[in-house]
């Protein structure tokens, strides 16, 4: 059978290396999970690709040189072109070939991505039962409350009392949309096939109108991605609270968030697994999120803003799962990414 045949049909990333850490062959999978080809790949030493972030490169050579096998878990990776993901790196010394070895990655982040979902889906639901019945609870006194101000209005003399009525209608009815808000759609609604494009554009001319000059907002789209079964204003809303907060991010001194789509085989979102979905990433240069935010980013009443009101991502997040979808958040100083990831019915 032929080797290299069967080492292409190997998820796992496999590779060859020597003790300069010369790449002299990597597999299909690999040339997927660091974005270059075969070719280009074995031109250069291996850290010209990628930082094994956790793995100084003399530990590598000196296990190389020593002929010791060397095993690591969960070992963050950024590819050439800014990609993070999490592997698992296995070195194992080629009996037969001095200073030769065999490195194997794998990719762990789907599962630990499907861990952190189902988890943060649970503290999530919790959340929202806990506000929601608080909101219910608020509703009520609030609707009195307003009432009340409405007949005192009608009763008073002196018409400049009514600034203080009118002050108590006016922040009766902000709690009002607020509450609304918290209470908003807990079941899909009416879905019919669309351009995700359209929409992400109607974004787009939307946040332009108020765009400070200073921000520079870029597209990036395949544009052999299928319409998709979607409600498009439950998405574009989606989409909008996850630019504006990019925007919000990076004022005042301003910055890139590039709009980027694409596709992916065989994603599993929570439990159930997909051939093809959709990849919809809103990407800022700003200064990052918080690490003390991250767990809990998208709960109702969480921001990291003086002013925000902690709604734009849970209304996003809670979108998306109408849809089927999830939203992951990756974030470091310099490169924010929501990524809005929904099945296509193919």
């Amino acid at each position: 059978m032929d080797t290299n045949l069967l080492l292409n049909h190997l998820v796992t990333a496999v590779l060859v290396i020597n003790e300069e850490l010369e790449l002299l062959y990597v597999n299909a999978a690999t040339e997927q999970l660091l974005g270059v080809g075969s070719s280009r790949l074995t031109e250069q030493a291996l850290p010209e690709y990628y930082q094994l972030l956790g793995v100084e490169p003399q530990v590598l050579k000196v296990a190389i040189r020593d002929g010791q096998g060397l095993s690591i878990n969960t070992v963050p990776l950024v590819t050439i072109d800014g990609q993070q993901h999490t592997v698992d790196v296995t070195l194992t010394p080629l009996e037969n070939e001095k200073n030769l070895a065999l490195i194997e990655l794998r990719q762990v982040d789907q599962q630990r991505r499907i861990h952190q979902q189902l988890t943060q889906d649970a503290q999530q639901q919790a959340a929202q039962y806990l506000v929601r019945n608080l909101a219910h609870e608020i509703k009520n006194p609030l609707g009195g409350l307003r009432g009340a101000a409405q007949l005192l209005s009608r009763e008073l003399k002196e018409p400049e009392l009514n600034e203080f009525t009118d002050l108590i209608i006016e922040q009766a009815d902000r709690l009002r949309s607020l509450v609304d808000r918290l209470l908003g759609p807990q079941k899909p609604t009416q879905h019919s096939l669309y351009n995700i494009h359209e929409v992400i554009q109607k974004v787009v001319k939307l946040v332009n109108v108020t765009l400070p000059a200073n921000i520079l907002l870029t597209q990036d789209y395949d544009p052999s991605i299928p319409d998709i079964e979607m409600d498009p204003d439950q998405l574009q809303q989606a989409i909008l609270n996850i630019v504006q907060n990019a925007i919000q991010a990076l004022e005042p001194l301003g910055g890139n968030i590039r709009l980027k789509t694409r596709t992916q085989h065989q994603i599993t979102i929570g439990t159930k697994r997909h051939k093809l979905v959709l990849m919809l990433s809103v990407i800022d240069d700003g200064p990052g999120i918080q690490p003390e935010l991250m767990d809990t980013l998208f709960y109702p009443m969480v921001t990291g803003r003086e002013q925000g009101s902690g709604l734009g991502l849970s209304i996003a997040h809670n979108f998306a799962r109408l849809h089927g979808g999830r939203i992951d958040c990756d974030s470091t100083v310099g490169h924010t990414e929501f990524t809005i990831t929904l099945p296509i019915n193919s």
